[in-house]
């Protein structure tokens, strides 16, 4: 017996299915309200909080952003953004690509 394809069809939904998926979002939040704790962390001050804002600020995915960086793996730019290590070179292109400007000042003691 010969397999039945179904040819899958990609179109933005209407206004009429946004609403409607709003509304079935907000009543499982109702039902299921998320665990305390939930979601990613926070950024830490400075350099990784400057680029999560930066980057959602333009409405960048970590994916779209390492490409845009030349960055291979878009975990990088999570990595980033967590506080972890990272070699220079890679916060510089994430913050060029940003049109961030990385800067050495001197430190008022």
């Amino acid at each position: 017996m010969a397999e039945k394809r179904f040819k899958r069809i990609v179109r933005p939904a209407t206004a009429e299915e946004r609403e409607r998926h709003a509304t079935i979002r907000r009543t499982i939040e109702q039902e299921f309200p998320p665990v305390e704790g939930a979601g990613r962390p926070e950024s830490p001050p400075g350099i990784p909080a400057r680029i999560r804002q930066a980057r959602e600020a333009r409405g960048l995915t970590w994916y779209a952003l390492a490409k845009l960086a030349g960055i291979p793996n878009a975990n990088t730019v999570r990595d980033l953004e967590y506080g972890r290590d990272a070699q220079l070179s890679t916060v510089q292109a994430v913050a060029h690509a940003l049109g961030l400007r990385l800067e050495l000042m001197e430190e008022k003691v």
